[in-house]
């Protein structure tokens, strides 16, 4: 177990990190080297660092449900909190009775939003990132229906018009390209958080599996190979519900349709696209059964 003076102390660390980036260079990979983020559930003391880090790096408001708006305490991801440390009560030994869970975009291998993006504007890179480019954006909403884990929220920037635009975790894209971690990677003190080189991620969380395994029976590995490989990898300590996650995630009947023949067709004229982009409309809204976007 942690005492307070060990958390407060870590928790400290973490802070500093925000400051310090000179650490932060990885080697240089093959442009086709798929990246991704290892999340470690047993060394995460749910410090929040990282949640703190995402929105100074990216500039994000406050998301309080505090009625004085004092505190920030989002409830869940929104346009403003693109990670969420997110706490459960499971029972799991004699020792510990909870869990933390890190919650943000999974940078599937197989990705629904991009899949039905009509603009592009959310398009997986060579490198496993799933970009996402404001400036191309039509705040249709698709990619929020269609999502297996929910990620994508909308900025809603006129009620007057509803004009939206797309907003999620983007594994700090502008950092990657210049060979640097995602910020809250770099702001972790418990070492919970890791990245690079996706095998590399893979290996080294079967490793700590295993280890893990005699002391935490229902330990597992979630995200490699769900939905083309998530970018985003979990080492978890009890089953992938007790953490909210779908034990099975599916690439939609919706995106499947949009991505095999909606699209294709809609690239042959104008006319065919926007004709495709209204089919989508009533097939996503009418044959999908997703939540509403908050």
């Amino acid at each position: 177990m942690m005492d307070r003076r060990k958390f407060l102390k870590m928790s400290a660390a973490g802070l500093g990190a925000l400051t310090l980036d000179g650490a932060a260079v990885l080697p240089a990979f093959a442009q086709e080297s798929r990246l991704a983020m290892f999340y470690d559930n047993a060394k995460c003391i749910g410090c929040k660092a990282c949640q703190m880090a995402c929105k100074q790096w990216n500039k994000l408001g406050p998301v309080s449900t505090d009625p004085q708006g004092v505190y920030e305490s989002p409830e869940g991801l929104a346009p403003d909190a693109w990670t969420l440390i997110k706490l459960a009560n499971y029972p799991l030994n004699d020792n510990r009775d909870y869990l933390f869970i890190k919650v943000g975009c999974m940078h599937c291998g197989d990705p629904a939003c991009a899949a039905v993006c009509p603009t592009d504007a959310l398009l997986k890179l060579p490198n496993g990132v799933v970009r996402v480019d404001q400036n191309l954006c039509n705040g249709c909403g698709y990619c929020s229906k269609v999502c297996p884990f929910h990620i994508p929220q909308m900025r809603v920037a006129s009620e007057l018009s509803g004009e939206a635009k797309t907003s999620k975790c983007t594994f700090c894209q502008d950092r990657v390209v210049q060979g640097l971690r995602p910020y809250c990677v770099q702001s972790c003190p418990a070492d919970a958080l890791d990245w690079g080189d996706r095998e590399a991620m893979l290996t080294k969380a079967k490793g700590r599996l295993e280890a893990l395994k005699p002391d935490y029976p229902q330990a597992n590995l979630y995200g490699e190979n769900v939905l083309g490989g998530l970018g985003r990898l979990y080492l978890l300590l009890a089953p992938p519900e007790a953490y909210g996650l779908p034990q099975d995630p599916a690439f939609p009947f919706g995106a499947t349709l949009w991505q095999k023949v909606v699209k294709p067709v809609g690239q042959v004229a104008f006319g065919a696209t926007a004709l495709g982009i209204l089919a989508a409309f009533f097939i996503v809204r009418g044959k999908v059964h997703m939540e509403e976007v908050e």
